[in-house]
């Protein structure tokens, strides 16, 4: 005889989204069987969305687009094999994908207006929404208001303000999965006033000059112009004098007259209009008839009994000429100036006297004219009233300690002792190969015996000298050349990024966030930090050297999650960067209050408010205890618990029994969050029955048929599970519920009820034991019906 057909490869069970599509396929051994399929036990010839195929060897259920009804146990069966699988449909929530593209650009409204932001959505209920605004949750205020219904949340702000700018989040979440939807609110306004005070950079008997700083906050528009007016002391009008472009902060008028006093005011001009205004101190138009300020005397000779210095006349000589010149001294490091004569001396050189040795004196000038004594000039170079000493001698043991392609670093010893006693410092000197010009390298003395001369060429030769300084002036120079090397290759930058450096860090809130990323380029590039596109806040530092750079943040906080980016670019515009994930967290709060209520008789369900931690936290879980006295210990009856709910089912009649509830992370546990009241269920009381009038009726018997079939369930440990369907017939059926073909009648795990014909299984804190297929059977006295259906129990990972 020909052989038996048989499986080459079994139908297996799939998830699937709703809306998606499915299919179901098997291989047989032959190619003239022809099968039937069949859905929760009833044999399919049509049904929406269902086509049947046949290639070769090959049988398919393809379903083009995946609902709730399609959900169910599916059976092939041809010749003598059977092959059976289940479809899972999966309803996480769903948003419109031209909601999110236009969501991806920001949204602006303007100070003022109204703001609503609506987000309808899909998916199996209940579906939770939270709003959160720069990772806070958005509480209900006077302005702010967050709707939720069961098809879609909505944020309204009633007055917008630029606080109201920032990142916002969606966070959709039911059992099917977690959508996480962000966007950005950009509110924009006039500007802030410019930022003060006003300062008067000049004021003359002609014009006055006036400076300001731009506005802190330019409203999120950028600035436009400022606009400046006048207002006379002791009127009420202010008169416009004109505007500055946005990149110029002050303003010379000219509309003032001599000795008269005004105030000025400045705003900030955006595309939303005009700030309030910033206003100046009185302010002077005075006349400068007196001279100006003479440059810094000279110093012409100094001794232990005189110093001689002299001047120039100053540029500006005021409105008249000058009559002669003021001269006062100070001991250096004290504020006062005294005067040294006190008529003006017509010559510009002075020659003084009144000094006391050893000393250290610094001299000012001032010239005077008709209108009084000018302003005097800077102070003079300090000067010893002392016999001047010999110059320093030559700087010992100079050479080159270090040198790169733009740089050379020279070291050299203090002039010998007898020399050198009194130096003060130091000067530095360069001139390349092909100038005979000496160029000084440093603007003040040099205190210690090392300088590095920057900005040199490749391959170049240059010589170098230093000269040791006293009070005496700079002594015999000290020389020697050097060669610069060629400029190393250019090395484009590149992040060395190996198996030590993450891309996701979770670091528990309080300790050390430490990220070294290493890189080669040359040369040097320079190293940007970036928090989610922006500069690091302040509490994080960074060190660059020796190719690493460091992040360090010493006590992380729970504002420090966030992406990180590391930029590299170098002179020619190349650059790299890495990006990576930082989560801070923390052991989880404690859930809120505990409720107890009856659901279904002889068990209680143990509610509790969501721990404040959900708002950050992924990985956060339930564990619930139960004790039967207030003394007694506590023992875990739910643990891995992802949802807000949990049911007890093996309760005692006449006994107390007590609930805790604590959060769990991988961290740790938070406190536990207790049931005020005790729980008791009464003892059960005697039943009677009343027994019904029989009536004569017509005989309208009929055999038990199932109106609406079981359909497949997929729970999560830990939850509730109701398997219901429908019956008729008439007498009214006796209903029996299986297991994997085992009676539950006995099993006290179990409770069932049918309400008129209504036939329910309710499994109290499913296992992964209840997974299996479950058949509920209806019989009368004219036969028998049955339906099956599989419960599939998710784990909680």
């Amino acid at each position: 005889s020909a052989p038996r057909c048989h499986l080459n490869k079994h139908l297996v069970a799939v998830r699937v989204l709703k809306g998606e599509p499915a299919e179901l396929s098997c291989t047989v051994s032959k190619d003239e069987v022809t099968g039937t399929w069949f859905k929760d036990g009833l044999k399919l010839t049509s049904m929406d969305g269902v086509v049947f195929e046949k290639e070769g060897l090959v049988h398919k259920l393809i379903i083009n687009k995946v609902e709730d009804i399609h959900a169910g146990k599916y059976r092939f069966e041809g010749g003598d094999i059977k092959t059976e699988a289940s479809v899972f449909v999966e309803d996480p929530p769903q948003v419109d994908k031209v909601l999110l593209k236009n969501l991806s650009v920001p949204t602006v409204a303007k100070a003022g207006q109204k703001v609503k932001i609506k987000i309808p959505f899909e998916g199996r209920l209940p579906v939770r929404a939270t709003w959160l605004k720069d990772r806070m949750e958005l509480v209900d205020d006077t302005r702010i208001r967050v709707d939720k219904t069961e098809t879609f949340t909505m944020l309204s702000i009633s007055s917008s303000e630029r606080k109201d700018c920032g990142d916002y989040k969606v966070r959709l979440k039911n059992d099917s999965g977690v959508l996480e939807i962000n966007f950005k609110l950009v509110v924009t306004d006039k500007p802030q006033p410019p930022a003060g005070p006003i300062k008067i950079v000049e004021s003359t008997a002609n014009d006055i000059t006036i400076e300001w700083k731009p506005p802190k906050d330019d409203g999120g528009k950028p600035l436009q112009s400022y606009i400046v007016e006048r207002q006379q002391v002791g009127k009420n009008d202010w008169v416009t004098l004109g505007e500055t472009p946005r990149s110029c902060t002050t303003f010379t008028t000219n509309k003032v007259e001599k000795d008269m006093s005004y105030y000025f005011r400045v705003r900030a001009v955006n595309a939303e209009g005009t700030s309030d205004a910033l206003e100046s101190d009185e302010v002077k138009a005075v006349s400068k008839d007196s001279p100006g300020a003479p440059d810094p005397p000279e110093i012409v000779s100094a001794s232990r009994d005189t110093i001689t210095i002299s001047w120039k006349a100053p540029r500006k000589t005021g409105s008249s000429r000058i009559v002669g010149y003021i001269v006062q001294k100070r001991r250096k490091g004290t504020m006062a100036w005294l005067p040294v004569n006190s008529v003006p001396i017509a010559d510009k050189k002075l020659k003084m006297t009144s000094l006391k040795k050893g000393l250290q004196y610094e001299f000012r000038v001032a010239a005077v004219n008709a209108a009084g004594i000018g302003d005097a000039s800077e102070p003079s170079q300090p000067v010893f009233a002392r016999d001047s000493m010999e110059s320093p001698g030559q700087v010992q043991d100079l050479k080159v300690s270090s040198s790169d392609s733009t740089s050379v670093t020279l070291t050299w010893k203090r002039p010998e002792a007898k020399d050198g006693s009194d130096v003060k410092g130091y000067d530095v000197e360069m001139r390349s190969s092909n100038n005979l010009n000496w160029t000084k390298c440093n603007a003040l003395p040099i205190e210690v015996t090392t300088y590095t001369v920057k900005g040199l060429q490749a391959k170049e030769m240059y010589f170098l000298r230093v000269r040791a300084l006293n009070d005496s002036g700079p002594g015999e120079a000290a020389e020697l050349e050097a060669c610069i090397e060629a400029a190393p290759p250019v090395v484009s930058p590149r992040l060395l990024i190996d198996d030590t450096v993450k891309s996701l860090l979770v670091i528990k809130a309080g300790n050390t966030i430490r990220v070294n990323i290493p890189f080669e380029a040359s040369p040097d590039p320079v190293v940007t930090w970036l928090k989610d596109g922006l500069p690091l806040p302040n509490q994080a530092t960074i060190n660059t050297k020796d190719g690493t750079t460091q992040l360090l943040i010493g006590a992380a906080e729970l504002t420090d999650s966030g992406t990180y980016t590391v930029e590299l670019q170098n002179g020619l515009g190349k650059k790299e960067a890495f990006s990576f994930q930082v989560q801070v967290t923390d052991i989880p709060q404690s859930p809120g209050p505990i409720q107890l209520e009856e659901n279904v008789p002889n068990t209680v369900t143990v509610t509790w408010e969501p721990s404040a931690s959900e708002k950050w936290e992924n990985n956060l879980y339930y564990t619930v205890l139960k004790r039967e006295s207030q003394k007694g210990l506590w023992h875990v009856v739910g643990d891995l618990i992802y949802t807000n709910k949990f049911t007890f089912t093996k309760l005692i009649p006449g006994r107390d029994y007590y609930f805790r509830v604590v959060a769990k992370n991988n961290f740790g546990a938070s406190g536990p969050s207790e049931s005020v009241q005790p729980w008791r269920i009464g003892k059960p009381k005697a039943e009677f029955q009343v027994k019904p009038q029989k009536y004569r009726r017509v005989n309208q018997n009929q055999p038990p048929r199932f109106l609406v079939p079981l359909k497949p369930h997929v729970v999560t440990t830990g939850s509730e599970c109701r398997m219901s369907c429908a019956v008729g017939g008439h007498p009214p059926p006796k209903i029996t519920w299986y297991k994997d073909n085992s009676d539950l009648s006995n099993d006290g795990t179990y409770f069932c009820t049918n309400d008129f014909g209504v036939c329910s299984l309710v499994v109290l804190g499913v296992t992964k034991h209840d997974e299996g297929e479950y058949m509920v059977e209806a019989t009368n006295e004219l036969g028998r019906a049955s339906s099956k259906a599989f419960l599939t129990i998710k784990g909680n990972n």
